[in-house]
């Protein structure tokens, strides 16, 4: 019996070290990403961040775009945590969640943006969250949307999404110099005339 035990709390201390080590091998790449263009990034320069051996970084990612799918799925999951927190029709707390994200991330997001062009791993990246944001605001925004149909429902879409837009985020706050509480007003207003029943 203590034989089986022992070994059974060897395997939970192994399983655990080794997902701490792939958690470090993702913050790593991460840290490495935000730094500099995607494609100067390496493996070596990972695995030295991470303190492992470029070779554990294969066998956990199976490589470089494994290392980068990985690390890519588990910022988009932390970002729809974040997102997430608004609920449907609070547009001041959707307001207010979106700036939140946009202060924590929107500078990486737009230099991920400007890369996505040169660097061909990005674009998937990219995409997933174009798609995350419009089903976002078709969430958070439903009830401006209930009553449409067709054309009309899409345009009113289009006009939350780019709204929302960390674009729009990046021309109030960076841009014009708004304060986050001004930028969080600015939104808000120009949210309004869109959420009006049909």
């Amino acid at each position: 019996m203590k034989v089986d035990a022992r070994r059974s709390y060897r395997m939970v201390a192994r399983a655990q070290s080794a997902a701490e080590t792939g958690e470090r091998i993702l913050d790593a790449a991460v840290e490495a990403f935000w730094e500099r263009p995607g494609e100067q990034v390496t493996l070596d320069e990972v695995a030295q961040r991470a303190g492992v051996a470029v070779q554990t970084v294969i066998r956990r990612f199976g490589g470089r775009e494994g290392l980068f799918a990985a690390a890519a799925e588990r910022e988009g999951d932390r970002v729809r945590r974040q997102r997430d927190e608004a609920s449907a029709g609070d547009v001041g707390g959707a307001v207010r969640v979106l700036v939140d994200h946009y202060e924590d991330v929107g500078d990486r997001v737009l230099r991920l943006l400007a890369e996505e062009g040169r660097a061909p791993a990005l674009r998937p990246i990219a995409d997933r969250g174009r798609e995350y944001h419009r089903d976002w605001c078709a969430r958070v925004f439903a009830p401006a949307l209930d009553g449409r149909e067709g054309v009309e429902r899409r345009r009113r879409l289009a006009q939350l999404v780019a709204v929302c837009d960390v674009l729009t985020w990046k021309l109030l706050r960076r841009d014009a110099g708004l304060s986050r509480r001004q930028t969080e007003l600015a939104l808000a207003e120009l949210l309004e005339p869109l959420l009006e029943a049909p």
